[in-house]
């Protein structure tokens, strides 16, 4: 089918303009556009529509945040799944009523609230200025970048706020007792003495004697299990920022070039390490209140210029800066703009030479006296000294800007020579690699191989590909990276003969009989002993808790837990598949520690947060009840 799109391009285009126009002309723009509606909306609330754009931005976002968190484990897989989708369209109906509810109850948020919640803002925070004052122009390119104004920002801020009003609310109220999180505590923390007897397959298997009529008669049924799984033998491409800076060598006159042309990078800064002695005079203090301030500076510079080796001692006796003065007024080793005396203050510092001290300087929080106990001079290391980390830098950014200049063209290369990757490989200076792989990802393999990509594997795996021996799309796996693939050779999935796969059926046939003979006589032994209450054949007491199984299976540890703690001993039997049975007698209850005031207050807060999200729930679902919520179909899940 590709092929014939290949060969015939000029007649596709004329078919298309052919069914395309002549629907424009009878329908309308608007109209052509509007019979796609059924599919524009995810769902409605009371009337306003939430349009597949924006569940498409959500559940982005929802995939970035889940990417960033997981890093090489992440799979999209995972997400993109017809559950999650549906959660996510549930989401936005939650935040919808949400909005409604908060509109009809008329909630805002004051100025002050507003100029709170911004202020609070770590990336906001992250504007301060050495005065402490937000650097507006930053902040106003900031929200550009987003398509915001100030104004606009604010009243996003506002609405947040006064949405939170509500759930806020309703988690204040959430209460749990004492007695209660005293009662649940216990109960998880609860130790208990058992014994265990294990009637495990392996024991059984040699009272397993299948005939060959039996294992022909199981391998009939479940053929399916034997099958041989379908592989491509491919030939492979990968474009990357990587891969072009590997094809690409530079010569020494190269990476000068770049050093010289990026010579800041190898530069550090020059740092002085100072103590200072603060004499407090904020911008609101009166003249004559700042006049004394300013006398009694100067009483202390003159000790300090008569005694400058006293001057840690001076500065822990006589600095108002609490940070500093314990230390002897010692601020540490800083660069430019990273103190908050301001400009006066580092033009000061940086002009003094090791040992001296400076003159009154003034900033905005009053006077300082500055000793530099050290300096660090600004440095640029050479050339040769930086040689290596030249050449990674030069390689990024050669491999960056290449990635940029060459995808299009990679891209339709693929496409256009599609019985072959060579003149890609040849164009683009790509060493063609080879793998045999299965339509599912290898767990051999690291999780962010490329080969392990699902888009990639689907395009492999596809007729056109298997069949027809196209190279793949350039498929685009994230990070930058263009990977491109030709099947050489497919093998089919297939079911061997009998024969062949005989001592694998035996196997599986001997393990099922004998785990279900192991559990048949388990059942039974757990019979007998709930009437003996015998200790017979039971291995020493152990003791164990939810967070503590020592080795139990979850299974064992759920059933030990269940058995009514009045009815001691008490046996119970769990079935372990393939491992066999077991049988556990609980002999008693281990007396719990009294629970610590301190984790009984932590037990409060989490049971109150259970309840306060059930009540939070339970409330969203009587919003959802009284409006008008209508349901379209939830997007599919991304086409591979």
């Amino acid at each position: 089918m590709l092929d014939f799109f290949r060969n015939h391009q000029r007649l596709m285009m004329a078919l298309l303009i052919l069914i395309i126009v002549p629907g424009l002309g009878m329908v309308g723009i608007q109209g052509f556009s509007n019979y796609f509606d059924e599919n524009a909306y995810v769902a409605s609330v009371n009337g306003h529509k939430i349009t597949r754009a924006e569940f498409d931005s959500a559940f982005r976002q929802q995939v970035d945040r889940a990417r960033s968190m997981l890093g090489a484990q992440f799979d999209a897989k995972m997400f993109d799944t017809p559950e999650t989708r549906r959660a996510m369209v549930d989401s936005l109906v939650q935040q919808r009523v949400m909005s409604d509810e908060t509109q009809r109850l008329h909630l805002t948020a004051s100025d002050d609230a507003v100029r709170r919640a911004l202020m609070n803002d770590p990336v906001i925070s992250s504007l301060r200025k050495p005065d402490g004052t937000i650097d507006v122009d930053r902040y106003k390119q900031l929200l550009a970048m987003q398509g915001m104004t100030p104004a606009q920002y604010d009243e996003r801020m506002r609405y947040t706020i006064a949405s939170e009003q509500i759930p806020g609310s309703i988690q204040s109220t959430a209460f749990t007792s004492k007695a209660l999180a005293q009662s649940l505590t216990e109960l998880s923390e609860q130790k208990r003495d058992v014994q265990g007897l294990s009637l495990r397959t392996t024991d059984y298997a040699s009272k397993v004697q299948p005939t060959d009529a039996q294992l022909q008669a199981y391998y009939d049924a479940h053929k399916q299990e034997f099958a041989t799984p379908e592989t491509a033998s491919i030939q492979y491409l990968v474009l990357s920022p990587a891969t072009i800076a590997a094809s690409n060598k530079p010569s020494d006159a190269d990476l000068k070039k770049f050093y010289d042309d990026n010579v800041q990078r190898y530069r550090t800064e020059g740092e002085v390490r100072a103590s200072h002695i603060l004499i407090n005079a904020p911008k609101d203090m009166s003249a004559a209140d700042k006049a004394k301030a300013k006398q009694k500076a100067e009483q202390i510079l003159a000790q300090v210029k008569a005694h400058p080796d006293q001057f840690a001692q001076i500065a822990e006796k006589n600095s108002d800066d609490p940070g500093s003065a314990s230390k002897g007024g010692d601020l540490g080793y800083f660069q430019p703009g990273q103190i908050a005396g301001g400009k006066a203050f580092d033009d000061a510092a940086f002009s003094l030479k090791k040992g001296e001290v400076s003159n009154i300087v003034e900033s905005d929080f009053g006077y300082h006296i500055i000793q530099a106990t050290d300096v660090k001079p600004a440095a640029t290391k050479s050339f040769d000294e930086v040689k290596d980390a030249v050449a990674k830098d030069y390689a990024a950014q050669q491999g960056t800007k290449g990635f940029a200049d060459s995808a299009q063209g990679f891209t339709d290369l693929v496409y256009e020579k599609s019985k072959t990757l060579q003149p890609a490989a040849d164009k683009f200076k790509l060493a063609i690699q080879t793998a045999t792989i299965g339509p599912k990802p290898d767990p051999k393999l690291p999780p962010d191989s490329p080969l392990n990509n699902a888009k990639f594997l689907a395009a492999v795996f596809a007729p056109d590909s298997v069949k027809e021996h196209n190279n793949t799309q350039a498929i685009d796996i994230g990070n930058n990276t263009l990977i491109s693939a030709r099947v050489v050779d497919y093998k089919p999935s297939a079911v061997p003969a009998f024969d062949t796969v005989k001592d694998a059926v035996r196997a599986k046939v001997v393990a099922e009989q004998a785990a279900a003979m192991a559990q048949k006589e388990g059942q039974a032994k757990l019979a007998e002993l709930e009437k003996s209450k015998s200790t017979d054949g039971f291995t020493s007491p152990i003791t164990v808790s939810r967070n503590d199984a020592q080795g139990l299976p979850p299974a064992a540890l759920s059933a030990i837990f269940k058995a009514d703690a009045s009815k001691l001993p008490a046996y119970v039997g769990v079935d372990l598949g393939a491992d066999g049975y077991a049988i556990y007698r609980v002999n008693g209850i281990a007396k719990a520690a009294p629970v610590a005031a301190d984790r009984l207050t932590g037990a409060q807060q989490q049971i109150a947060q259970v309840y306060a999200q059930a009540d939070m729930e339970a409330y969203v679902d009587s919003l959802k009840a009284r409006s008008k919520v209508k349901y379209s179909q939830a997007p599919a899940p991304a086409s591979n």
